[in-house]
């Protein structure tokens, strides 16, 4: 489904700042750009934590159909979530996925209907139509409640993380690095922002 032709090259650089301390928890500020300063969107950035029930799903889990394109191209899950999926185009679709432990397939429906599939293994789960087959897009199913993706501006703010060190770990569908995932380790100590370096050679 992921041409092979789409592939990137995830180089890290982060650049400490010090910022104030809040005690017990501190916000992660986390900007991802290309090498010629150019923000990426759709990167997912995330540090360990203790997963709990209902932690990110503050608000109804969705990955839609409009306009024959999945929306949005990337999508936070934490593990054990459900995902709604509506159609708001006027055409049926057929959405699946062939992840490993996740695979599910959601037979054609249309117009106003929806589907909802639950996300029991972390890791990523690229979709499908079997239908319209430019409709691609991913969702990222987490095990911490510390993971957010980045806006249009590259930025993203990983918020009231525990006191310490830990690893922040930045996953984008189009890189070629093992898993799509590299980690950095970071200390709360020379500061809470970082700086990513994220080369593309595919779509973000």
């Amino acid at each position: 489904m992921i041409q092979s032709c789409l592939r990137s090259i995830l180089t890290l650089l982060v650049l400490p700042m010090l910022l104030s301390s809040a005690a017990g928890a501190e916000d992660l500020r986390i900007r991802v750009i290309t090498p010629d300063g150019e923000p990426v969107a759709n990167a997912v950035v995330s540090v360990p934590g203790e997963l709990t029930a209902g932690a990110l799903q503050v608000e109804p889990l969705e990955m839609a159909q409009v306009d024959i394109q999945f929306d949005p191209f990337v999508l936070v899950v934490p593990r054990g979530a459900d995902v709604v999926f509506p159609n708001r185009d006027r055409v049926r679709h057929h959405v699946y996925s062939f992840a490993r432990g996740n695979r599910f397939e959601l037979e054609l429906y249309g117009r106003e209907q929806e589907r909802s599939v639950r996300f029991d293994v972390a890791g990523p789960v690229p979709l499908g139509c079997n239908i319209h087959d430019q409709m691609i897009a991913f969702i990222r199913v987490v095990d911490t409640p510390f993971a957010a993706r980045t806006d249009a501006d590259g930025r993203a703010v990983l918020a009231r993380l525990p006191a310490g060190s830990t690893t922040l770990t930045v996953w984008h569908p189009y890189g070629n690095a093992e898993d799509n995932v590299v980690t950095l380790a970071i200390d709360p100590a020379d500061g809470m922002e970082a700086t990513v370096t994220l080369a593309l050679l595919g779509r973000n």
